[in-house]
C-alpha cells in the first residue's frame, strides 16, 4: 500500500530540493530564450543560463527520481 503523505525525511532530502531544481531549470530555460532573442546582440550578460538549466534539470530528475522511488517503496 503506498503511503497517503510523504514522510519527512522523503519531503526534507528529495521532494524539496527536486522542486527547487526543477522551478531554477524552467528560470533558466527562460533567461536563456530570452537571451537567445534578444534585440542588442553587444547586450551580454553574466550568467550561463544555458549551463544552469543543463544541471538544475539533472538535479531535478535525479532527486524526483529519488523521490518516486523513497515513496513508492514506503
Amino acid at each position: 500500500m503506498l503511503p497517503d503523505w510523504p514522510d519527512d525525511d522523503l519531503l526534507h532530502w528529495f521532494l524539496l530540493p527536486g522542486l527547487a531544481a526543477l522551478a531554477l531549470a524552467m528560470f533558466g530555460w527562460w533567461r536563456d530564450r530570452k537571451r537567445r532573442n534578444r534585440s542588442d546582440l553587444d547586450a551580454v550578460g553574466l550568467v550561463d543560463w544555458t549551463t544552469l538549466s543543463f544541471w538544475a534539470s539533472l538535479a531535478a530528475c535525479l532527486l524526483l527520481a529519488g523521490a518516486l522511488r523513497a515513496w513508492l517503496k514506503g
